[in-house]
């Protein structure tokens, strides 16, 4: 009996300070941008799936100038322009870094959150493909 107790107050004891990290573990990972919310689900407007299945998930992005997409996170991913574009993007620790992507050529980005504004005077349109998971081995 005393063993059960004893076992009781052991788990009380580790429910509690874990409960006393679990804040601030959860603001460090809002600070951190990693709460942060899928691009179709704050920047519907300018961000529409265009195919999706288990590995892959293809985006068209199209943003007016001035336009401000909100802060938001992508797996790793591989862009086609299909525009010129004036970009500032603005990462979840603050930077800032301003990007001429040239039509008809393509980019890597690894995982990244961030929000992106079209400082430019034309609308900037590319394709966007997010990267789920690695295929199956054949």
């Amino acid at each position: 009996m005393q063993a059960r107790i004893t076992q009781r107050r052991s788990f009380r004891g580790h429910a509690a300070r874990l409960a006393t990290l679990a804040f601030p573990v959860a603001a460090l990972f809002a600070a951190s941008g990693a709460g942060a919310q899928d691009v179709v689900q704050v920047g519907g407007d300018s961000h529409k799936v265009l195919f999706e299945n288990a590995q892959v998930r293809m985006l068209m992005v199209h943003i007016k100038p001035g336009e401000k997409v909100p802060m938001h996170s992508h797996p790793a991913n591989v862009s086609y322009y299909l525009s010129d574009g004036k970009l500032r993007i603005r990462f979840a620790d603050g930077k800032t870094v301003d990007k001429e992507p040239k039509s008809g050529t393509a980019g890597w980005s690894d995982a990244v959150t961030h929000a992106v504004e079209n400082i430019g005077t034309t609308d900037f349109t590319q394709v966007q493909v997010e990267l789920k998971s690695a295929a199956p081995a054949k």
